[in-house]
């Protein structure tokens, strides 16, 4: 069970601190010797992350990203979170799968969806 708690705060430490606009140290601290990339948007590697992140936040300087949800399985965490390029905007629904290895993160996974003005029903995304 510590392993898993462990590998729950690697993986918010990582993300919290490079979308608050400190990429580098994030790879720095928490990323392991590679970085996979599955989002076909995005190349592997820690530059084109880094690279991304700085674009992001350079598009969006007021970009806030909120994690609602942590959740671990094996070498598996998976954040639920809300992230909103600009203040007042909707934003969108993230799910991020990260892998862990050697308490580093090796390899990454996401679904996105865009906060819709309108639902069929009341409930949130989150």
């Amino acid at each position: 069970m510590a392993d898993l708690e462990q590998n729950k705060q690697v993986v918010v430490s990582y993300y919290q601190t490079a979308f608050d606009g400190e990429p580098e140290k994030a790879v720095e601290l928490y990323v392991g010797d590679r970085y996979i990339q599955h989002n076909p948007m995005a190349a592997d590697g820690t530059d084109a992350f880094i690279g991304f992140v700085k674009w992001i936040r350079g598009e969006n300087p007021q970009l806030k990203l909120e994690i609602k949800r942590v959740f671990a399985e094996d070498d598996i965490v998976i954040t639920h979170s809300h992230l909103t390029l600009k203040p007042g905007e909707p934003g969108q629904a993230l799910a991020d799968f990260f892998r862990v290895e050697n308490g580093k993160v090796v390899e990454h996974w996401d679904v996105i969806q865009d906060i819709p003005s309108t639902s069929a029903n009341d409930n949130t995304m989150f």
